[in-house]
């Protein structure tokens, strides 16, 4: 495995708002290179244990090597829309003191060229989180009909130029396969006519491909579903998002979940009608 420098996002003030009780039970349900939770760890007592979640498979690789430091530290190879299923093999559902989830991609991935993720490093259109199991991102763009490209591309990548991209895409596939990272990416750049300044024209395209191959927002959606049932009275939440598509379904799921009139067309209806967390900015507490 390469090892590449992560800085943990938000490090000091994610911790301290997640943590309530020391003696409790914690789940990072994003490990990546475990900032987060070398942190947590800090912070917890000798009694308290923690969960640690990945899809990755090299990121798991560094969970080991926590736990075989500290037996505190439990590993779990899955995804954070698996929370229910863990929390009940573990015994702790409405346990939990606090659930931390760092969403989207983290730099170890983007900075490996092997992993595909990059659009500005050459390397094969991979982009999966879990590397031995899910379709690539160049099995994708081989099968997806033209229709599915534009949905995939306008939907999750908020990209307005869609349509040019994908019959650019459907029409290069023709000639050659798409194979490579920086194939993709010269095949968007010459079919958009209009590029955000300082951004690369692949951007939002590599987004979308790579949230739809690894279901990112459905994996979201269900952990926001199961996340009251795992926490304590007092337990709480912690997400850090980095784009709007994953910012608005934390805030519906808020919003709906610190209300009353608890309820929302995107997401699982709610076990009770009454309020169930109190907002403290992005922050929320159960």
């Amino acid at each position: 495995m390469n090892n590449f420098d992560h800085q943990s996002v938000l490090l000091q003030q994610s911790v301290e708002a997640l943590i309530t009780d020391k003696d409790g039970f914690y789940i990072d349900g994003t490990f990546g290179r475990g900032g987060h939770s070398r942190k947590i760890l800090e912070k917890l007592s000798s009694k308290g244990k923690l969960l640690v979640i990945d899809k990755d498979p090299d990121a798991i690789n560094e969970a080991l090597h926590l736990q075989q430091q500290d037996e505190r530290v439990i590993v779990a190879h899955s995804s954070f829309a698996e929370l229910e299923q863990l929390a009940n093999m573990h015994a702790v559902m409405g346990k939990v003191a606090g659930v931390l989830l760092d969403l989207g991609v983290s730099s170890p991935q983007l900075d490996d060229a092997a992993r595909g993720f990059s659009f500005s490093r050459e390397g094969p259109l991979d982009m999966r989180m879990d590397t031995q199991s899910g379709v690539t991102a160049a099995q994708w763009v081989a099968d997806a009909k033209e229709e599915e490209l534009i949905r995939v591309f306008f939907e999750f990548g908020e990209e307005k130029f869609s349509r040019r991209i994908a019959r650019a895409i459907v029409r290069e596939r023709e000639l050659a396969p798409i194979t490579t990272t920086l194939q993709l990416a010269e095949i968007v750049k010459q079919a958009h006519p209009a590029w955000e300044k300082h951004k690369h024209p692949a951007t939002r395209v590599f987004q979308a491909i790579r949230i739809v191959i690894n279901k990112e927002l459905l994996d979201l959606e269900k952990a926001l579903g199961q996340i009251l049932e795992l926490l304590c009275v007092g337990g709480r939440m912690v997400v850090i998002s980095f784009h709007s598509l994953e910012d608005r379904r934390v805030k519906h799921f808020l919003r709906d979940r610190s209300s009353e009139n608890a309820g929302s067309r995107h997401l699982p209806a709610p076990v009770s009608r009454r309020a169930r967390f109190v907002r403290h900015a992005m922050i929320a507490s159960a």
